[in-house]
């Protein structure tokens, strides 16, 4: 039986790359998926899967996204039916209690602590590039086929600050420790951009399509 898996449209995000990068993972796995891109809260309530992808301000994605009617109390509804989410970028980002960028914005509140500039001394920001993982092999669906070491491509200025240590993942190093991924129950995220992470990322979105929290 085919899985429906929704990639959000709210005018945010690499989209189209989010919706290749899944496709590819399920034929890869030999999985029937259907991957659609939608802004439609009716389709999203049908979705078996969710994917929230994100770029560019905390608080400009949270607009975006209660800029569409019904859309973002669909995403709430779908999730707390049990639906899996996977968050990407500012995606996973919304994840948290609040951001701070251009002014405190309220997320989602999925997981503890707030989204702040990251302060990173004489490095620049924003964190651009490659960036190798740090994890406890076997912790997590999400990370089976990976190996601490393993990079993936970050774009980011800020990150998750206060978060719980049970709802972090993974993290990476940039001038300290950087919050790369993180879970609560049926919902997760990557700071990083998945879509962009080539095996890496390929890997993670497969763990997802399988993933039964």
């Amino acid at each position: 039986m085919s899985q429906r898996v929704a990639v959000i449209d709210y005018q945010s995000g690499n989209l189209a790359s989010a919706a290749r990068g899944l496709a590819l993972a399920a034929t890869r796995q030999g999985l029937e998926v259907e991957v659609f891109i939608t802004a439609d809260p009716d389709e999203l309530r049908r979705a078996d899967r969710i994917v929230l992808p994100g770029q560019g301000a905390f608080a400009d994605c949270a607009k975006g996204l209660e800029s569409i009617s019904g859309l973002k109390a669909a995403l709430e509804e779908r999730v707390a039916q049990g639906a899996p989410f996977l968050g990407i970028c500012v995606g996973m980002q919304l994840m948290a209690q609040r951001g701070l960028e251009y002014g405190t914005t309220p997320g989602f509140g999925w997981v503890r602590g707030e989204i702040a500039r990251m302060q990173v001394g004489a490095e620049r920001l924003p964190h651009m590039g490659w960036n190798e993982l740090r994890f406890e092999p076997g912790s997590h669906k999400l990370l089976d086929g990976l190996k601490p070491g393993d990079h993936a491509y970050f774009v980011h200025s800020y990150a998750l600050s206060g978060g719980r240590p049970d709802e972090i993942l993974a993290t990476t190093d940039y001038a300290g420790d950087v919050v790369a991924m993180v879970a609560s129950g049926n919902r997760a995220g990557t700071q990083f951009h998945a879509e962009k992470s080539q095996e890496v990322g390929l890997t993670i979105l497969g763990n997802f399509l399988t993933w039964t929290p």
